[in-house]
């Protein structure tokens, strides 16, 4: 008997179904309707019936077979150890834009880890190339209804894709968009285009911008991001940062693209990310035009979005709670990325004119650990703001968002955690959300919920 066989189930939950049919954590599930489970997208397809004879081997080696009726798509309350229920794909490319290649060594292994499993796309958002997908994966997909699938195009011409993608199969992959696409398949897909200087920018951009249009609707949005470099490139493929002129290039194609497509098909479709506007010191596009902010954990739209909803919480603060700005008496700090320090520094000051009591000071954190052209706030060290804000005035709280912390954690992309930063600045830490609401609630220390 392999005691390995079948998914070990990590947890259940409190009043469900498995609670009720005495299934613990530590036991496995090895059948459902006499039916092999190969992962986490077999389980959710099978479990949906109303009735299910389901195997499970207990930690002592019995197995029991539970006859079980429920509720069209009545979950189990079943957590596996596993969440995915099967290995993880990792990515066998060598694409010259990769920014896992380009971090230092001696940094945790999970770092390390390219993954490129169309599952995580459906699961996490996780961005995939289709190079490490079969066609028996297509057709699961479609079996399934999985979507919406988020594919990483970088460029619709095949021999140039195999050139950035380092993979002689890359240009072939895409043709999976066809089936993916095809009428009747009710699969929706979002794209992502990184963008390399000299390499896929320019009229292999509108190439690209072009050939992805025709895959409306399935396709909902593409979204173009400039590549990040860090300083530890030697022997990398060699790329060159955009400068103000080249962003404006961009957005200008971008914008074009939006109106032609937005007559036909009443989106926008190609959207330009936030870096893009920073670059160029050109203002955000209004809301409309993110459609509904589809590609917001992409960068794009995040400041707008950000920027309105600040609005909006200080038009309620100063209207409700004007007792309350006038005995404010706090002295805080915000430490963020080189990229998005102006605004938030615009943002604390139009606080302060409105309460006299509450001064915030804003620090502009360098990415030394990277490099000075990564200046997003997601990739922030640790010990990077230790450094910059020793002896820096930080008055009662240091406030810092989620994004430099790993999900559901307290450490930062060096291994420093939250508390290593406040021992060592000697400062209490928050950490706030991206959202305009909770930064202003931050700020008035009034509760969120108060600022709508």
């Amino acid at each position: 008997m392999d005691s390995k066989k079948g998914h070990l189930i990590g947890a259940v939950v409190e009043g469900s179904i498995a609670e009720e049919m005495n299934i613990e954590p530590g036991d496995r599930l090895l059948k459902i309707n006499d039916q092999e489970i190969s992962d986490i997208f077999d389980f959710q397809y099978l479990v949906q019936d109303e009735h299910l004879d389901i195997l499970i081997r207990k930690a002592d080696g019995e197995e029991w077979l539970l006859d079980i009726d429920k509720d069209f798509d009545e979950d189990l309350g079943i957590e596996f150890d596993n969440g995915l229920m099967d290995d993880y794909r990792s990515c066998y490319n060598k694409c010259i834009f990769c920014f896992i290649d380009q971090m230092p060594k001696g940094m945790r292994e999970t770092l390390y880890f390219k993954d490129d499993d169309s599952r995580l796309s459906f699961l996490q958002g996780n961005y995939v190339t289709l190079t490490n997908m079969s066609d028996k994966d297509i057709d699961r997909i479609l079996k399934y209804h999985l979507s919406p699938i988020n594919v990483s195009f970088q460029t619709t011409n095949p021999e140039l894709r195999c050139m950035m993608l380092g993979n002689r199969f890359a240009g072939e992959a895409l043709k999976k968009v066809d089936r993916l696409c095809a009428p009747g398949t009710g699969i929706e897909l979002n794209g992502q285009i990184v963008l390399c200087k000299g390499v896929n920018d320019g009229k292999e951009l509108e190439r690209s911008i072009s050939d992805l249009s025709k895959y409306i609707p399935n396709l909902q949005s593409v979204s173009v991001v400039p590549v990040g470099l860090s300083k530890y490139r030697d022997g990398l493929y060699p790329l060159e940062p955009f400068n103000k002129e080249d962003a404006e290039q961009v957005i200008d194609l971008i914008e074009s693209w939006q109106k032609k497509v937005y007559d036909e098909h009443g989106i926008h479709f190609i959207h330009a990310s936030d870096e893009w506007y920073f670059l160029a010191c050109r203002d955000f596009p209004e809301a409309e035009r993110y459609d509904g902010y589809i590609q917001l954990e992409n960068g794009v739209g995040m400041m707008r979005l950000l920027l309105d909803e600040y609005e909006e919480a200080l038009n309620v603060i100063t209207s409700e709670h004007s007792d309350h700005l006038m005995s404010v008496q706090r002295n805080i700090s915000i430490a963020t990325g080189r990229l998005v320090y102006p605004c938030i520094r615009d943002m604390a000051k139009r606080a302060m004119e409105l309460c006299k009591g509450l001064k915030v000071n804003v620090y502009e954190i360098v990415n030394e650990f990277f490099g000075e052209r990564i200046t997003v706030s997601g990739l922030l060290t640790g010990q990077d703001i230790i450094k910059q804000l020793k002896d820096k005035e930080l008055g009662s709280t240091l406030f810092l968002p989620e994004n430099l912390l790993r999900s559901g954690e307290e450490y930062f992309l060096d291994d420093f955690t939250v508390s290593d930063v406040e021992r060592e600045l000697n400062v209490d830490i928050g950490i706030s959300k991206c959202d305009g609401h909770e930064l202003a609630a931050l700020l008035f220390d009034i509760p969120v919920e108060e600022t709508y």
